[in-house]
């Protein structure tokens, strides 16, 4: 892998996930408890010994940043190794291969002869070894990974159909209806040289991997080939695919569908010097995830709790993810909620109850099932009562009964 030049698309604000991506970009949200999304591609890089990596950032870039630093926890740090942050320097990027094209230099001056194009808001892990074999193997001018999704979400992905032999010769970009559920994970493998030209030759103002450079080259007929992948691979960039991911690593050993206890292909992350949990003489743990320094005194059943958090006695969490240094008093109960950090809820507060299912009034297309999402630094008052389907804003003071579907913005 020493020829090999990796970019991370890393600056997209992940629009989806709302109040999560309020104060930071998507890659930087939290996962799995002690992770950042983009721990993952990282961590895929350096397992499969790629150690020359630029990472694109844009949209609120200072958590990512201070999270990444020199790179160490993925042995970045190294003399024979290289990590660039690229921030824009004469304008906002406008597309994924506009990012890269406003750094041409840099990717000019690399001795790299190929160059893989990855994104940091995706949960999987992958050798990128055997993709980058396959697309020398078969002579390809560029190799795009795929996987089959469902026909309920083509819309979301760019969809492509191939020959038997791989060679893609259709690629339709967020189509409403396709034959084919074969979508783009957006992760390419490029010859440079080839690279190198389409950014120079092709002009849009927005340019875009999937919506100009794919298609380009397809009309161009150069060699496109499509590499499958198999395995576990997640964007969660919704509230309820953010949860259900989460939630899916509290199962079995044996159910769990992405090991994050394998030794020979471990995710590493930065974190807090934090003594280790601490578990009360009536807690009562079901299928969790349990961050270093929580202290979990109550119940806490199918949830993930990150770093710092404090679950006191008589307090109830289920099927919730609560983020860094959050409290949850006694008494409380939290249940099918995403709390970010630094969250208190008081005494016999309740966030998840009731039956009124109505959509959140101002995002309906994004909260409906039931979840309701805390951003930073709020306090749900003693007593308090979120039923369902509610977004609260930072720092918000949240008081009495609040409707279900509301929106509450002090």
């Amino acid at each position: 892998m020493n020829d090999v030049q990796a970019f991370i698309l890393a600056g997209g604000r992940g629009s989806r996930l709302d109040l999560l991506s309020e104060k930071r970009v998507k890659p930087a949200v939290p996962f799995a408890g002690k992770y950042r999304i983009i721990d993952f591609t990282l961590s895929n890089c350096t397992n499969s010994g790629i150690f020359d990596i630029g990472i694109l950032t844009q949209y609120l870039p200072l958590s990512l940043n201070e999270h990444i630093g020199s790179g160490k926890p993925w042995d970045l740090d190294r003399r024979d190794t290289r990590l660039s942050l690229m921030q824009p320097h004469k304008e906002w990027y406008k597309g994924t291969a506009d990012a890269l094209k406003q750094n041409l230099e840099i990717l000019k001056r690399s001795p790299k002869d190929t160059v893989l194009i990855l994104s940091g808001d995706h949960i999987y892990k992958m050798d990128y070894r055997t993709m980058i074999q396959a697309h020398h193997a078969k002579g390809a001018d560029v190799t795009v990974a795929v996987q089959p999704v469902p026909k309920a979400d083509i819309s979301r992905f760019g969809i492509l159909e191939t020959h038997p032999d791989g060679i893609i010769h259709t690629f339709l970009e967020k189509p409403q209806v396709a034959d084919s559920n074969l979508a783009s994970m957006g992760i390419y493998v490029f010859k440079k040289s080839i690279l190198i030209d389409a950014l120079e030759r092709f002009n849009q103002v927005d340019l875009d991997f999937g919506k100009h450079i794919i298609p380009g080259f397809l009309a161009e007929k150069k060699r496109l080939l499509a590499y499958t992948f198999a395995d576990y691979w997640k964007d969660v960039g919704t509230y309820d695919a953010y949860l259900e991911a989460n939630l899916e690593l509290t199962e079995t050993v044996d159910k769990i569908p992405l090991d994050m206890y394998d030794p020979d292909w471990k995710i590493f992350t930065r974190s807090q010097e934090l003594p280790a949990v601490k578990v009360g003489s009536k807690a009562s743990i079901q299928q969790a995830l349990i961050s270093n320094g929580s202290i979990i005194a109550g119940h806490v059943e199918k949830s993930v709790i990150s770093p710092g958090v404090v679950i006191h006695p008589t307090a109830r969490v289920s099927h919730s993810v609560i983020l860094n240094d959050t409290v949850i008093e006694a008494g409380a109960i939290v249940d099918h909620a995403i709390i970010d950090k630094n969250v208190t809820v008081k005494t016999n507060a309740r966030v998840g109850v009731g039956d009124d299912y109505t959509p959140n009034m101002a995002k309906p297309d994004l909260l409906s099932s039931g979840l309701n999402v805390l951003a930073k630094g709020v306090t749900v008052g003693e007593g308090a009562t979120l039923t369902r389907n509610i977004r609260v804003y930072p720092g918000t003071h949240v008081r009495g009964e609040v409707a279900a579907g509301s929106t509450l913005n002090d």
